[in-house]
Order: structure tokens, then C-alpha cells, then sequence
């Protein structure tokens, strides 16, 4: 009959009318992942203008660096030595015995006369070694030359000189051997002539030392005037192996001339040291050295 319902028919409208609401939900889930979808491109644009807008500060210095902005890994600290100015020819690859010598030593005025006479010896020795050879060698040369004392080694005799040859433990020829102990054998005649062998030496340059300021190592001499003069004189009075190029390497270790560079944390140290100022006045040079280079014309057979 019209507007009568079947029983049969009952149960399939209950069945639509439970799946609706399942189906209303999916097609609400559908379309808040659409929406979802629609809004996920501009935010990834606008996160990645934020990154590329925060990288570009970075780069400029004006922010600090975020975990999102590329930056170089940070300096390693360094030490305070590290900042300080030295001569040109101490580098990162120099011996740290050569770079102590340069930051504590050389260039230092000396006035003990004993140890005037172990920089005498190790300025002649680089006619056959170089500074840091010797300088690592340094406790052997004084054990061979009894703490460089020139009272004892001027006893020196054919039998101790032969002894030391034989038993392998000479660092210098035998002729270089046998100028450290005529050397110090003269050390005494002048100790007697002047007081002191400090005396001696420090009159040429009326006992204030000579301060160059040199910018540059080629600036720094191998031998000056000044060292022509003293090296005249020591050979005058007996000395051996004593020309001026070993002389100036011996003026410039003993600080009776200062020739740090001008730069040279180590230049200012030395010129105040006392008896060093108001004293600037550089000599006439030759050709540049490194800490005492020498030339063939310290070699053996033109020295003795």
C-alpha cells in the first residue's frame, strides 16, 4: 500500500543510516588533510626565507650563529706566546731550543766573563754547526770544556785534546779545539791587561750597546766596522778563529749589539735593558745574516 513501509525493507535503511556518519567523518578527515596540505608549501617557504634570511645575518656577523646557520668551526684558543711579534727567522717550524734562545738570550747584554767565553766558543763553533745544532748540543760543550771555564781550559794539554779525539765525543775539528784553548789562555792575559774580559769587549762600544732597529733580515749585517775592529784586536793579541763575522755573531748573542728587528717583541726588551739607552745608532753593514750565519770568511784555513 502507498506510505506503508515493508518489514522486509527496515533493516537495509537502518544500515545506510548507521554508514553515513562513517562516511561523513572520512570525507571530513579527507578534507582537513587537503586544507592541511594546502598550508604546508607556504610555511616550508616561509621557514626557508626565515633560514636563508637568518643564514645571510650570520655571514654579515650581525646574529649569532643558530644550529640552522652554516658557520666555519671555531678557532682553536692559542696561547699568549703565540700573539707576540718575533724576528722574521724564528717560524712555526722552528726548534723550540732555537726559540727559546731568541726570546731569552740572544741579544741580552752579558757582562760574566765566563759566560762570555761560552758565547765566544759557540760563535766559533758555527763555522761548522748552526745554531740549533749547537744550541741542542750545548750541556756537551760544556762538559768537554769544564763548564767553559777559561782558567781550566787554558790547562788544557796535548793529552786531554787527543783524549777527547779519540774518545769520539768532539763536537769541533781539532783545529777549532785547539782555538778555544789558545783562546782562553789569551783570556787571562787580558783579564790581567783590563780587569775583566767583559771590560775588554764592552769598550769598544763604550759600554753601551749598539741598538740597529732594523725592519727587515736583510737589513741585519754579518760583520760590521765595529767587529772588523774588535777582530783585528783579538788576533793582534793571540786570539784564533776569531774573524769578524764570528765576532758579529758573537756581538749579537752577547747584546753588545741588539739586532732584533724592530718588530720583535723582543727588540723593546733589549734596548731598555740597562746601559741600552738613548743608545740607537746603527753601523755601517754588510750582506744580511740569521742569527749569525758565516761566511767562507770565517772558514779554518783564513782564521788561525
Amino acid at each position: 500500500m502507498p506510505g506503508v513501509r515493508s518489514e522486509s525493507s527496515l533493516p537495509e535503511v537502518r544500515r545506510i543510516r548507521m554508514a553515513l556518519p562513517t562516511a561523513s567523518s572520512k570525507v571530513a578527515s579527507a578534507r582537513a588533510k587537503l586544507a592541511e596540505g594546502a598550508k604546508t608549501p607556504a610555511n616550508s617557504k616561509a621557514k626557508g626565507r626565515r633560514l636563508d634570511d637568518q643564514e645571510k645575518r650570520c655571514k654579515n656577523g650581525r646574529l649569532v650563529p643558530s644550529l640552522g646557520c652554516r658557520t666555519s668551526p671555531p678557532l682553536m684558543p692559542v696561547g699568549p706566546d703565540a700573539e707576540k711579534k718575533k724576528c722574521s727567522w724564528i717560524t712555526a717550524n722552528s726548534e723550540p731550543l732555537y726559540v727559546t734562545f731568541h726570546d731569552e738570550e740572544w741579544g741580552v747584554p752579558v757582562h760574566d766573563d765566563r759566560m762570555l767565553f761560552e758565547l765566544l766558543t759557540l760563535s766559533l763553533a758555527l763555522g761548522e754547526l748552526t745554531w740549533p745544532s749547537i744550541l741542542s748540543k750545548r750541556e756537551e760543550f760544556r762538559e768537554i770544556f769544564d763548564g767553559f771555564n777559561f782558567a781550566l781550559v787554558s790547562e788544557f794539554t796535548e793529552k786531554k785534546i787527543n783524549l777527547l779525539r779519540s774518545n769520539g765525543i768532539v763536537l769541533l775539528s781539532e783545529q777549532k779545539i785547539r782555538a778555544v784553548v789558545t783562546n782562553a789562555k789569551q783570556m787571562q792575559k787580558v783579564v790581567k791587561d783590563f780587569g775583566s774580559f767583559s771590560n775588554y769587549c764592552w769598550s769598544f762600544v763604550n759600554h753601551r750597546p749598539i741598538t740597529n732597529g732594523f725592519r727587515y733580515s736583510r737589513q741585519v749585517p754579518t760583520k760590521t766596522p765595529k767587529a772588523e775592529a774588535i777582530s783585528r784586536d783579538l788576533m793582534r793579541r793571540g786570539f784564533q778563529c776569531v774573524g769578524p763575522t764570528t765576532i758579529y755573531s758573537f756581538m749579537q748573542v752577547a747584546g753588545i749589539v741588539n739586532d732584533h728587528l724592530s718588530c720583535c717583541f723582543r727588540f723593546q726588551a733589549c734596548s731598555q735593558h740597562k746601559g741600552s739607552e738613548n743608545n740607537v745608532r746603527a753601523e755601517p753593514a754588510l750582506p744580511d745574516t740569521r742569527l749569525g750565519s758565516l761566511s767562507s770568511e770565517d772558514s779554518d784555513t783564513r782564521e788561525v
